[in-house]
């Protein structure tokens, strides 16, 4: 996951504002198509929205390198801004 500038977000009937972005592949034909499931998050890690991304050609061969690639990716798809990885505290 990642850290992301905030962005206010409509959620059940008020706004919220969402700090995390969590990208995870759930298809990859491994040829020339990747299908990707996103969610932003507060930082409580409630789920304020999420969809899915399908990244084609060219991307898939020019910008798929590494996962941090697949995230500067799909950022761009979604306008969003990366500010960092995101950590946990216990």
């Amino acid at each position: 996951m990642k850290t992301i500038s905030p962005i206010t977000i409509w959620y059940n009937g008020k706004t919220d504002t969402a700090t995390i972005f969590s990208l995870i592949c759930i298809n990859d034909n491994l040829k020339d198509s990747a299908t990707f499931y996103y969610q932003l998050l507060d930082s409580s890690l409630l789920q304020l929205t999420q969809g899915n991304l399908v990244m084609g050609l060219p991307d898939y061969t020019t910008d798929w390198t590494t996962n941090d690639a697949a995230y500067n990716w799909a950022a761009t798809q979604l306008n969003l801004t990366i500010t960092g990885n995101y950590t946990t505290t216990i």
